[in-house]
């Protein structure tokens, strides 16, 4: 790998010049100098400005842009420009075109119009990203390659004849024989069993429910299916510039990829972030994946390669970022480890399905601009933050997330339909409103370095990962794990026994059955200090073996049975909620469980959102609030890490942030905030 180092914080945007006449190409750098901009994206959705005409390229027009950008101190994050293939592709070769999972072939008019599988594709964007290579890989502006752009935004699954065979040739790796296929997907079931391998197919739309284990592996399957179209051009990009780091921009909890499996294919992680300005808690919406990205390599540094200097143009009703929320989420991403800040887009273009989407450069000119403005000021900003680049985001808390259990979640036919990133992100939450960093890690990641491992919904559950957590415990961790979890293992195929069948001797505890609640219906648990609180979504007959009731159902049938449990397991201890409680509650279990395992915690206010960050001789503490009331913070023996200077006590508006450099034994229980 290689390491990506722009020798300051980056920041800068996507750069579309295509889209302009050259007389605009100059003011365009000169206004990129004045915002401070260092960075910028470039040719994402060129391939039919570079390639007009199949194995017909003109590069003029990008020679003279890097060029411009060179001059003007400006470096350039380079794309192959695969992302959306010319008109020409799709006439020449139609079968290129994707293929709905009602059998629909798509239609030339938007971008990411390919099918993964197809040779056609593949070999022509493969031959542009060497051609772009090969041109600008000395070029003095380049600093990195971005690949294709946002990989299954549009198409995560193609379901056309080549996606079939490629499916058979995949699954025929996995399993090696149509017997351990049969007996995988559970085939006896329904009169499924194959006898060849041509009678499989990708689980296009059938009569009733289709296989769930068939479903997983073909998600399993479309994911590794468009990585390997990934690899192929980052093969290239390797071998003409081997100096050069590559990236590619992904979009955090996407459904369709594996982004533990894909982040072990660049040199940078990099993301797009778009939270909703006019949601509950953008900053817990976009934090989720500021923390997730930095955890897919494992704590490394990141880019934020997109987001919003204000509205996006495709929800219902785009609501504008109110001034400071952009800064606000800018300065949450550096604290989370990014290592630079971009937009979508530099200047807002006047044509085309994105004209409505904000940029740096709007359609009002920037001496009218508010976004302008406040643009402007992040990027001088941030040159003063260089010192972050140093900083390093560390967890003794975290959440384990699998696409695969996720895949298997959204199978059809379960008791209830349980959407899985709510879950999560409401345990999210919980934790961050203690102050907690927290990290996200796949079922087979080393889990010796955390105190504490939460998995809110773990559905699937391979032996393996089971071994791995009971391991945890036993060494002295805590285990906090959600209802419905542990049920199924890698094939999607029951743990009899009890549920969930792989842990029940950790938990000290065991599910009969589910009792899921209708929509709208609540219920109430009683602790064991006495209190009453309400219950949602669902609810499971639990049976202790050996394991403390810290929770007992309040009405119907399963009244005064368990509903949460802690059972001491070797030097550790694990938790079960057989239920979802309320916010407040889920907060105190949990509070319950760090405090339990040494880890310290802050009772942080609506909206104060606070990370800690690792330099030498050192901590940082970054204090960004996203409330609408000011609050109080006062911190003993702490200096202004900006401005120099001893700082115990602030006061923070709406909005307004704070970087304060603490003593490397620092822990959140000397945080006072009123």
């Amino acid at each position: 790998m290689v390491r990506f180092d722009l020798g300051a914080l980056a920041y800068g945007a996507d750069y579309n010049p295509e889209q302009w006449p050259r007389e605009v190409w100059r003011e365009d750098v000169r206004l990129m100098q004045e915002a401070g901009v260092n960075l910028v994206s470039l040719g994402i959705f060129s391939w039919a400005q570079l390639e007009p005409r199949e194995g017909q390229f003109e590069f003029a027009w990008l020679d003279e842009i890097m060029d411009l950008l060179h001059e003007g101190g400006v470096r350039v994050n380079l794309a192959t420009a695969t992302a959306s293939p010319p008109p020409w592709l799709s006439l020449a070769y139609p079968d290129s075109r994707p293929v709905t999972v009602d059998g629909v072939r798509l239609e030339v008019g938007a971008r990411q119009l390919y099918c993964p599988s197809d040779p056609h594709y593949r070999a022509l964007s493969v031959r542009l990203a060497r051609a772009v290579a090969e041109r600008y890989g000395n070029h003095p502006a380049l600093r990195l390659w971005h690949v294709n752009n946002e990989y299954g935004c549009h198409i995560d699954q193609c379901y056309c004849a080549q996606c079939a065979a490629r499916f058979r040739e995949w699954l025929r790796a996995r399993y090696g024989s149509l017997d351990e296929l049969n007996r995988a997907w559970g085939t006896a079931f329904w009169s499924q069993r194959y006898g060849d391998w041509a009678e499989v197919q990708p689980p296009r739309r059938a009569p009733s429910f289709p296989n769930p284990s068939q479903g997983l592996d073909w998600r399993r399957f479309s994911s590794d299916n468009i990585l390997e179209l990934h690899r192929a051009e980052v093969e290239v990009l390797r071998e003409v510039t081997p100096d050069v780091p590559v990236t590619t921009n992904f979009l955090g909890f996407l459904p369709g990829l594996d982004y533990f499996r894909w982040a072990q294919e660049e040199d940078v992680a990099a993301v797009d972030v778009y939270p909703d300005p006019a949601g509950v808690a953008p900053h817990l919406e976009a934090g989720m994946v500021f923390d997730l990205t930095r955890s897919l390599r494992g704590g490394q540094r990141w880019l934020l390669m997109e987001q919003a200097t204000s509205a996006v143009n495709w929800r219902e009703r785009n609501a504008p970022k109110r001034p400071g929320l952009m800064r606000a989420l800018s300065l949450q991403a550096l604290a989370r480890g990014a290592d630079g800040i971009q937009f979508f887009q530099w200047r807002q273009s006047v044509a085309g399905a994105e004209k409505y989407h904000s940029a740096l450069v709007g359609h009002v000119p920037p001496e009218r601009s508010r976004v302008w403005r406040e643009a402007r000021d992040l990027g001088q900003e941030l040159k003063g933050l260089d010192f972050l680049r140093g900083a390093r985001v560390k967890a003794d808390v975290a959440i384990m997330f699998d696409w695969h259990s996720w895949w298997a979640l959204s199978q059809a036919s379960q008791p209830a339909v349980t959407p899985l990133l709510p879950v999560v992100g409401a345990w999210y939450a919980a934790l961050r409103s203690l102050g907690v960093n927290v990290d996200f890690v796949p079922p087979d990641a080393d889990l010796s370095g955390y105190r504490v491992v939460a998995l809110p919904q773990q559905y699937l559950l391979t032996p393996e990962a089971a071994q791995g957590l009971r391991a945890f415990v036993q060494g002295g961790g805590t285990l906090v794990m959600g209802p419905y979890s542990g049920v199924v293992d890698g094939d999607d195929h029951v743990i009899p026994g009890g549920y969930p069948g792989l842990l029940q001797d950790v938990l000290g505890a065991w599910v009969e059955e589910w009792a899921p609640l209708q929509t709208g219906e609540t219920r109430e648990v009683r602790w064991a200090d006495g209190r009453v609180t309400p219950v949602i979504e669902w609810a499971e007959v639990l049976h202790t073996d050996g394991a403390e009731v810290l929770a007992t159902y309040e009405t119907d049938f399963i009244a005064g049975q368990p509903a949460v449990t802690r059972h001491a397991f070797g030097q550790g201890h694990a938790y079960y909620l057989s239920t979802r409680p309320d916010a407040a509650a889920l907060t105190d279990l949990l509070r319950g469980a760090l405090h339990g395992a040494d880890v310290a915690t802050a009772d942080l206010p609506d909206g104060l959102d606070v990370t800690l960050s690792d330099i030498k001789g050192g901590k940082l503490l970054h204090l960004i609030h996203f409330g609408t009331q000011p609050v109080h913070v006062q911190v003993d023996g702490v200096v202004d890490a900006v401005h120099d200077r001893a700082t115990p006590a602030l006061s923070l508006a709406p909005l307004e942030a704070a970087l304060l450099r603490v003593p490397a034994d620092f822990t959140l229980d000397q945080l006072v905030v009123t």
